[in-house]
């Protein structure tokens, strides 16, 4: 069932969106070739740690996810579990996800970061991913569908020559990491929930250079491409308001990370 959320609770959602931003922030500054995963987790979850928030990911789900943020290296779509032994490598790109917990709601969003010089091939990968996150919440208005936000994002990503994840969708978020309705990085327009005010989201486009097939690695967390093409991802927690979607996981204009 869609559970709509009022004033109050996108409120709580936006201090957790905020401190999501601030650990992504502070990682981004941090990647570099070589440190390693784990150091970017540590990272992470200090910052979450002291903004009064609790990792949304540490112990989620079955099993239990060992770390508080995701770090998925290459053709690694998402779910990469932050290690010792992993160091980062120049030209590698990495995605980071990073969920936080306020007041029992959560915020959830996802970047992917270039390691030293990339190809411009990367660097398109990188982009496009995080334009089709903007295309679909273009899509989020009240009255529309989730199959419209869902059509945009997969029309601009292969456009632009580069394969949509299917397994793996964005989702309803709130005091549930993972709530209804699902949101696919593909779809007929016209299609889906309808949606509505106080719906809140979490869109996260998932791109990979080659075919859009996945694999399940051996640790039961990590999907990583099934070619071992370079995957991307761009997610971001945002409210539906009468005026339009509202992101909750970006750090506001004039605001100090």
């Amino acid at each position: 069932m869609v559970r709509l959320k009022n004033n109050s609770e996108i409120m709580k959602m936006k201090s957790a969106g905020r401190v999501v931003a601030l650990a992504l922030s502070a990682v981004e500054k941090a990647v570099r070739p070589g440190v390693t995963t784990w150091e970017l987790d540590r990272i992470a979850e200090s910052v979450i740690r002291e903004n009064n928030a609790v990792p949304s990911f540490l112990n989620y789900g079955s099993p239990p996810f060992p770390a508080s943020i995701c770090v998925s290296i290459n053709d690694e779509v998402v779910h990469g579990i932050p290690r010792k032994s992993r160091v980062l490598y120049e030209g590698d790109i990495v995605s980071i996800d990073v969920g936080a917990c306020i007041e029992g709601y959560h915020g959830d969003a996802a970047r992917t970061f270039a390691v030293g010089e990339i190809s411009d091939d990367d660097r398109k990968l990188i982009r496009v991913t995080e334009e089709c996150f903007w295309k679909g919440m273009e899509q989020a208005k009240p009255g529309n569908r989730i199959g419209d936000v869902s059509a945009a994002i997969q029309r601009h990503a292969e456009s632009n020559g580069l394969g949509v994840v299917r397994q793996l969708v964005g989702h309803g978020i709130g005091e549930h990491l993972h709530e209804e309705p699902d949101v696919p990085n593909f779809g007929r327009e016209g299609h889906g929930p309808r949606i509505f005010e106080g719906l809140v989201i979490a869109v996260e486009p998932m791109l990979n250079f080659g075919s859009a097939s996945v694999r399940m690695l051996s640790d039961r967390w990590t999907i990583a491409t099934s070619d071992g093409k370079k995957s991307a991802h761009y997610e971001n927690t945002f409210a539906i308001t009468r005026d339009g979607p509202i992101v909750l996981t970006i750090i506001a204009d004039g605001e100090s990370d």
